[in-house]
């Protein structure tokens, strides 16, 4: 897609199977715009008559809702609410998801804060998805049917990270290293990467966890460090 305006496109083929699910579709066009390479600006999604989503930067009827990049880079659908809420709202399925998975619950809350600062529509530049920021590559291979649910994407999230343990020895920093650059580069590395963006991930959700921690008291399970 090229030039100042951003060709619409039918989404419904994409994902058949969601039918109206609109935050589901919303990724794929996500996806398409930001690997095109088009400029950041005022983006809209539109529905058709015909129930069809369309993603455009020119809206062409009162169906097209506006989309803004967050403040902190990522990309957000702003469609019927969204954004950041209490950190508390989730804590029931944290807390029975993290015994599944034996995950400590503060960690998992630290990974939500980290990633999506609770904002279960939040879609990223690179095109994660939900709570936990799963990759649809990913998501499909955890058989995460509907990233934007956040039971759904905290289960997957706390089981691919529960992975990420297993294969790094329970090591919480390269876990956490493997989760935001991919278990094949600190795996390729032997350790932490010289990524920025990595390591300052890293030191955040620490933090956050020991804050967590402070907060909630010991919960029922520890990782190492």
């Amino acid at each position: 897609m090229t030039g100042n305006r951003i060709s619409q496109i039918h989404l419904r083929s994409f994902f058949p199977s969601f039918g109206a699910a609109r935050l589901v579709v919303l990724v794929t066009v996500v996806l398409l715009f930001f690997s095109s390479g088009a400029q950041s600006g005022a983006m809209y999604i539109c529905r058709e008559k015909s129930g069809a989503m369309n993603f455009t930067n020119a809206p062409t009827s009162a169906s097209c809702k506006p989309y803004s990049l967050s403040q902190s880079g990522g990309f957000h659908a702003t469609m019927g609410g969204g954004g950041s809420v209490d950190d508390s709202t989730y804590d029931h399925d944290i807390r029975r998801i993290g015994r599944r998975y034996q995950v400590d619950p503060p960690l998992i809350k630290a990974i939500i804060r980290a990633e999506s600062d609770f904002n279960h529509r939040a879609v990223s530049r690179r095109g994660a998805l939900g709570l936990m920021q799963l990759m649809p590559d990913t998501a499909r291979e955890l058989h995460v049917v509907n990233p934007f649910n956040p039971k759904e994407n905290i289960d997957g999230g706390t089981r691919y990270f529960r992975q990420m343990l297993d294969s790094f020895n329970g090591n919480l920093t390269l876990s956490l290293a493997a989760y935001n650059a991919g278990p094949g580069l600190v795996t390729r590395t032997g350790g932490v990467p010289n990524i920025p963006e990595t390591q300052q991930y890293i030191i955040k959700v620490i933090k956050q966890y020991k804050e967590y921690k402070r907060q909630n008291g010991n919960d029922f399970l520890l990782v190492k460090e």
